[in-house]
């Protein structure tokens, strides 16, 4: 269900890519690494075969309205620490390989936060009151990890389901300094190809919902720089299982 063809990024030398996300103290970049990693690396990881100094953007993408910072440092998301309720759907393993950009290469960035959130498999957000449903006090599909000394933060969740108006998403957000000054954290959103949400989403608990409203192509906010989003997700034993790579460059 993969495809290797899509476009993950716009490539730019480091000062282009600097100038063309307008962002000051902190600028977000993906795919610098120079380490080998698994097959579900290798779109990304294809910028490491060009000169150093060139690098793939990844955009910046609004919050939205549903993110909560519930401090909650947990690596398996899928419960609802209200009732121990795991929620269900299928499985995906979701890493995070975050990088810092110096000297023309790409070092692994220990100790940022990541947070992510994202909707369960009817759509439903935790913690909020939304017009289609109050989940307050519950906590389901929310969660940070600290990166560890490679980079690597890991989660153990759910592939998101769908609710109208919306392509399927993750967000997430990395605070490289929480305490530090302003600039110091990035947030966007992941997205998926639309073939591989079509083949997830045609069996339980998905199919019940029946076939979403938005495709990517007609969700405003992918259009904006999505395909630059898209995470290349595999097969992985009884679930599905990504990598998403993304570095950071100080000023």
């Amino acid at each position: 269900m993969r495809n290797d063809d899509l476009p993950v990024g716009q490539l730019l030398t480091r000062r282009e890519a600097l100038t063309a996300l307008g962002v000051t103290g902190l600028a977000f970049l993906a795919g610098c690494r120079s380490e080998k990693s698994g097959p579900a690396d290798s779109v990304v990881y294809a910028a490491t075969r060009l000169p150093q100094g060139v690098c793939v953007a990844r955009p910046e993408e609004e919050e939205g309205p549903y993110f909560v910072d519930e401090k909650l440092n947990r690596s398996d998301i899928r419960a609802d620490p209200a009732t121990g309720e795991v929620k269900p759907g299928a499985l995906l393993a979701l890493t995070f390989n975050v990088s810092t950009l110096t000297a023309n290469s790409c070092a692994p960035l220990a100790n940022a936060i990541v947070d992510v959130w994202h909707c369960d498999a009817e759509g439903v957000y935790s913690d909020v009151n939304d017009p289609r449903f109050n989940s307050r006090g519950h906590r389901f599909l929310r969660g940070y990890q600290v990166t560890d000394a490679k980079g690597i933060a890991r989660f153990a969740t759910i592939y998101p389901g769908w609710y109208s108006g919306r392509a399927v998403h993750i967000h997430f957000k990395i605070r490289s300094a929480p305490s530090g000054p302003r600039g110091s954290e990035f947030t966007s959103q992941i997205y998926f190809d639309d073939a591989m949400n079509d083949h997830v989403h045609s069996s339980p608990p998905y199919a019940a919902r029946g076939k979403r409203d938005v495709r990517n192509a007609a969700d405003g906010i992918f259009r904006q720089n999505g395909s630059q989003l898209i995470i290349p997700v595999n097969s992985s034993g009884a679930g599905y299982a990504g990598t998403f790579n993304i570095a950071l460059e100080s000023s």
